[in-house]
């Protein structure tokens, strides 16, 4: 419901250039989706720098990831490692078919192999509801949302008989939409984080084992931010890898850490993988 409503108001963006708006902002956006189905995940590694690893290079992480996907009843997904230090981790992939787990160098330092398991299952958690597919269209379709935006400050507003509009309401579409787009963006993200920490707690067996690896995760990327990661794929990240304050925390796509590990204290053991 929530996609459905970013696309109408992208398209209703377009409508201000008057029908042919309408379909142009439609067709675009339907591109920018193909683009992020296929390439997205490529993209993102790319951006970190990511390299695959072997079993032979890696025993113990791709052993834990082979005994949580079948747990998870996934097909293995591609390990990548980011030489990057800043300790964090995501998943990218259009489907459990094309799934990678990307982990940082730095979460290997930071975290035990319990966290590291936790972590993991958080991230298989994503792909088992399809999360990096959805994240990828909100955010595909609110980037574009912000394109159009600002192309309507350097293009005249309105099509044939659009032209004698309201030049205010105008105005405020572009102001607003994608203020608009960025808060369902983040509505989208912030539910379905808590949801991966929900199953990947499940997972692993303890909950426990991902409230303190979140703990650890928020104070390292606190003092730490990722220099690496683009603002676009924030999302994608276990814990929020990029600082900001005042009104930028609003269109956070991540709850808060805290609220976060207080969602899962509490939550039944029920083994250990």
């Amino acid at each position: 419901m929530l996609l459905a409503v970013l696309m109408a108001i992208f398209i209703l963006i377009g409508s201000h250039w008057g029908p042919n708006g309408m379909i142009a902002a439609f067709i675009f956006g339907g591109v920018m989706n193909l683009v992020a189905y296929f390439y997205s995940d490529k993209i993102a590694l790319a951006t970190m720098g990511a390299k695959e690893v072997t079993p032979g290079e890696y025993p113990e992480i791709y052993q834990i990831v082979n005994d949580l996907a079948n747990r998870a009843k996934l097909p293995m997904p591609k390990i990548y490692i980011a030489p990057t230090g800043v300790p964090n981790a995501f998943a990218t992939g259009r489907n459990p078919q094309h799934a990678v787990v990307c982990l940082t160098a730095g979460i290997m330092r930071i975290l035990d192999r319990d966290e590291i398991a936790a972590v993991i299952g958080h991230e298989l958690s994503h792909v088992k509801n399809y999360d990096m597919l959805i994240s990828t269209i909100a955010a595909t379709i609110a980037g574009a949302m912000t394109m159009l935006a600002h192309m309507a400050i350097f293009l005249p507003i309105g099509g044939g008989d659009n032209r004698r509009g309201n030049p205010l309401a105008g105005l405020l579409m572009i102001i607003l939409a994608p203020i608009a787009a960025g808060l369902i963006q983040m509505a989208i993200s912030r539910k379905r984080e808590y949801n991966a920490d929900s199953l990947g707690a499940e997972l692993v067996g303890n909950p426990m084992f991902l409230a303190t690896a979140l703990e650890k995760l928020d104070y390292a990327n606190k003092k730490m931010p990722m220099e690496l990661a683009n603002p676009a794929q924030s999302s994608l990240f276990i814990v929020k890898p990029l600082t900001g304050g005042g009104l930028t925390s609003l269109f956070s796509t991540h709850p808060a850490t805290r609220a976060r590990i207080q969602a899962l204290i509490g939550r039944p053991t029920t083994g250990r993988i």
